[in-house]
């Protein structure tokens, strides 16, 4: 190794550092929405099934927030026989993410 490469390892990795940090971060954001996304899912179908058997509608939000998350925004409508519910949240503990998965299930009510 000469005297003029000394260095540069080490000026290669100060360069390449803050990229390599970008992608790992990029890349815990969307495992952390996927993670989100299904949570939101589970929670508007666990909900749904709640509603379609007749429960009010404080005991629907409590069931799909206990398996969407505590954090979560339900919302309850029905119509003409059926019940939509919806379950959105935040995506994890960063607040600046622009994230911010939803799902909606719907179910016919049981006789």
């Amino acid at each position: 190794m000469s005297r003029e490469d000394r260095g540069s390892v080490t000026a290669e990795l100060a360069v390449g550092l803050p990229a390599v940090v970008l992608v790992l971060v990029a890349l815990l954001a969307v495992s952390a929405s996927a993670i989100t996304q299904t949570r939101c899912a589970d929670g508007a179908r666990a909900g749904a099934r709640s509603a379609a058997l007749g429960q009010d509608d404080a005991t629907v939000v409590a069931t799909a927030r206990r398996v969407a998350g505590a954090g979560a925004a339900v919302s309850v409508s029905r119509a003409d026989g059926w019940a939509s519910v919806t379950v959105s949240a935040n995506v994890g503990p960063w607040r600046g993410v622009p994230l911010r998965p939803a799902s909606t299930a719907v179910a016919r009510d049981e006789p």
